[in-house]
């Protein structure tokens, strides 16, 4: 048993996503004893989670961190009062009563705030998404691929991003179109230590919120695993079936990427 991570799930299996269950625990802080007797001083997430607690921050008014992968970010924020409650998009929830990823604490506070409101796992999910939209989310893994093509998958979508006229390009699949925002590699300055991360991965941020994150790891002998965070906003259509939302998104992204072309994958090994 992983005591560290957490899965909130409703009743006939209805799934809540790392990134929503972070951003549920943030909007009802009042439910939560641990916050009533302690206060809150921030929020944050790792970069390739989804950003629905971003939104629960800017309507409470809070500070927002988006930091790299590796809790060791969030414990700097801690440890400086700067942050009170923090998730990753791999099941890992935590607050600063402890400086590491607590899933038996998750799994107490979303008690309380079911306990608190009266209402099922679902319609607590529903209500938020009705106050603030939706993020739609998965992760594509492309596990043992071929690391040259790996790393020219990489190149290309460096090369792109650098692009003058890449910022304002509209992509269109499903008859949804997403226009580009902003584009980058990811980098971070710990506003505490002042330590520098870089190359985190490949940002692709759209004008309706929804966001593309490619990452690369394992570039060894056995191979890299090509990660695709798939993050479609919407606004208004929070009730549809999530593989039916994303589709549009997920085509977009595997052909900014070229990731087919480039490793001659039709399919990711594993889907989260």
């Amino acid at each position: 048993m992983f005591q560290d991570r957490n899965m909130i799930i409703g009743k006939n299996a209805f799934f809540v996503t790392p990134s929503d269950s972070l951003a549920v625990l943030a909007n009802n802080l009042e439910c939560i004893p641990y916050f009533k007797n302690h206060g809150i001083h921030g929020f944050a997430r790792s970069m390739p989670t989804a950003a629905a607690v971003d939104r629960v921050a800017k309507k409470l008014g809070m500070e927002m961190f988006e930091v790299p992968t590796g809790w060791k970010y969030f414990g700097n924020l801690m440890d400086a009062g700067r942050l009170s409650l923090c998730g990753e998009e791999s099941f890992g929830t935590g607050s600063d009563h402890i400086r590491e990823k607590d899933g038996i604490w998750a799994v107490l506070a979303w008690l309380s705030v079911i306990e608190h409101k009266k209402m099922s796992v679902e319609e607590i999910l529903k209500e938020h998404w009705s106050i603030y939209g939706r993020n739609y989310f998965t992760r594509y893994d492309y596990e043992e691929c071929d690391s040259d093509a790996a790393n020219q998958m990489m190149t290309h979508l460096e090369k792109l991003i650098a692009s003058s006229d890449f910022v304002g390009k509209t992509y269109t699949a499903s008859k949804k179109s997403y226009t580009i925002e902003k584009a980058d590699n990811f980098s971070y300055v710990d506003p505490i230590d002042k330590s520098v991360a870089k190359n985190q991965g490949i940002r692709i941020l759209f004008s309706d919120g929804s966001r593309l994150i490619y990452r690369l790891s394992g570039t060894g002998s056995s191979g890299a695993t090509i990660r695709l965070y798939i993050d479609s906003y919407e606004k208004e259509n929070v009730f549809t079936d999530a593989q039916v939302m994303l589709k549009p998104l997920v085509d977009v992204g595997l052909e900014i990427s070229q990731l087919k072309k480039f490793t001659g994958r039709d399919a990711p090994t594993v889907i989260t």
